[in-house]
């Protein structure tokens, strides 16, 4: 092993045999040499040095072990910008940019000309949602809650990096706000752990082994948060006031119950993601 292509051709044959995807050798060595796509291709013979073929081996070997490439090479990409991510927190995923959209599209309609929305991102983990809204839309207030330390840590990073104005708060769920009754809120928004925990088990090693079980399991039938959040939230939500939640796919029903019984005069309704399935849940009252 010399060359780039060689050294792709026997990483992708490894994975393969590891049951892994063998598109992430071309991720992984496109992140250590730090090359583009374009100028990675075309320079597909270059010669790599021992040293970054044993760093290479080392990434590989990591991954079909079951570590996600993202703690690998230590972060993903979210609508358009760059978080990094650790084993404390959740990989944002790409159905939950379409949450972020969902709520940018309803700001406008529901709250005018309102000056300062205020939003609250429940259980931020790498604050990926929170960090987005406040830089999508600068006239949103963030706040963004986590019970872990260690993932507000991640997320005050991000924050950092990406410049953006977020108000980080140790603690569960909306209880850090509830102790003020003078608090209220314009949009809450979660996207919690929704796994039934006897479907845990079947999840990818990827994830079940190496993602925080504190933001997989949600009970079991998956909707404990979205239960204690539905008794939580008429407490703390402006009128106008919008609740957006990410759920798991078949959940729909479930948590617009919840929400129709928490906010009785809330127009609630379910939204699909791009594969079709029912992914979301959006109050507006």
């Amino acid at each position: 092993m010399k060359y780039i292509f060689e050294a792709l051709n026997w990483a992708s044959s490894f994975l393969e045999e590891n049951r892994r995807e063998k598109y992430a050798a071309e991720l992984l060595l496109m992140n250590q040499l730090e090359m583009g796509r374009a100028h990675f291709l075309a320079n597909l013979r270059m010669e790599l040095t021992e040293h970054q073929i044993a760093q290479f081996k080392e990434s590989i070997h990591k991954h079909a072990e079951g570590i996600p490439i993202q703690y690998i090479i230590g972060f993903e990409d979210f609508y358009g910008r760059r978080f990094y991510v650790n084993e404390e927190v959740l990989i944002p995923r790409p159905e939950t940019e379409e949450l972020v959209e969902g709520i940018l599209k309803r700001i406008p309609a529901l709250f005018g000309n309102k000056e300062i929305p205020k939003v609250t991102d429940i259980g931020t983990g790498s604050g990926a949602i929170a960090i987005t809204l406040a830089l999508e839309n600068a006239k949103c207030e963030v706040t963004a809650i986590d019970i872990a330390p260690a993932s507000i840590e991640v997320a005050k990073r991000n924050a950092t990096v990406l410049g953006a104005e977020v108000n980080f708060i140790h603690g569960d769920l909306l209880q850090p706000l509830l102790c003020d009754p003078s608090v209220r809120m314009d949009i809450i928004v979660s996207n919690p752990p929704y796994i039934p925990d006897e479907e845990i088990a079947t999840l990818s090693t990827v994830v079940k082994d190496h993602e925080p079980m504190r933001a997989l399991a949600g009970g079991k039938d998956g909707l404990d948060f979205y239960r204690r959040l539905a008794e939580q939230i008429p407490q703390i939500l402006n009128a106008p006031g919008l609740v957006a939640f990410e759920i798991g796919a078949g959940q729909g029903e479930s948590v617009k119950d919840l929400m129709e019984r928490s906010l009785p005069d809330a127009k609630v309704e379910i939204v699909y993601d791009i594969n079709g399935k029912d992914r979301f849940v959006f109050a507006e009252q």
